[in-house]
């Protein structure tokens, strides 16, 4: 699993989960199409979502739905 190791504890295996559904649904996506493009596609989740969890839980949905969005476009990737 890839997220084994790399989260610490279900609040933040909660608030992955979060991330990934609210993007999804900002998108109109699939969850799994997100997850992917955060795992295999981009570095986001291991490289910002998890580590920033401190900061990041701590905002609005729609601040981080929308951060994580202008990460995946400066990023260059795509659901």
């Amino acid at each position: 699993m890839y997220l084994k190791g790399i989260i610490k504890d279900a609040k933040e295996l909660e608030f992955v989960i979060f991330c990934i559904e609210s993007i999804a649904s900002e998108l109109g996506a699939d969850a799994e199409q997100v997850y992917k493009v955060l795992t295999e596609k981009s570095d986001i989740l291991k490289g910002y979502i998890v580590p920033e969890y401190e900061i990041l839980h701590t905002q609005s949905k729609e601040y981080i739905v929308n951060d994580i969005i202008e990460l995946m476009k400066e990023k260059g990737v795509e659901v």
